[in-house]
């Protein structure tokens, strides 16, 4: 997913902030664009770019 964003974003910058629980949240300028725990899922293929898209 790293390499996704970097190749379509490329002046992007992604942290990986270790965490228990089965988190997995994605933050866009401190605005959370997708929870795992909300959807009960990972972000499917290019999901995250279309979100990303979606929000700029």
């Amino acid at each position: 997913m790293e390499a996704e964003l970097k190749s379509t974003f490329p002046d992007v910058n992604t942290n990986l902030i270790s965490s228990g629980g089965g988190v997995f949240e994605i933050m866009l300028d401190g605005n959370l664009i997708f929870s795992k725990r909300a959807k009960g899922r990972f972000p499917d293929d290019g999901e995250v770019v279309t979100l990303i898209n979606q929000a700029t």
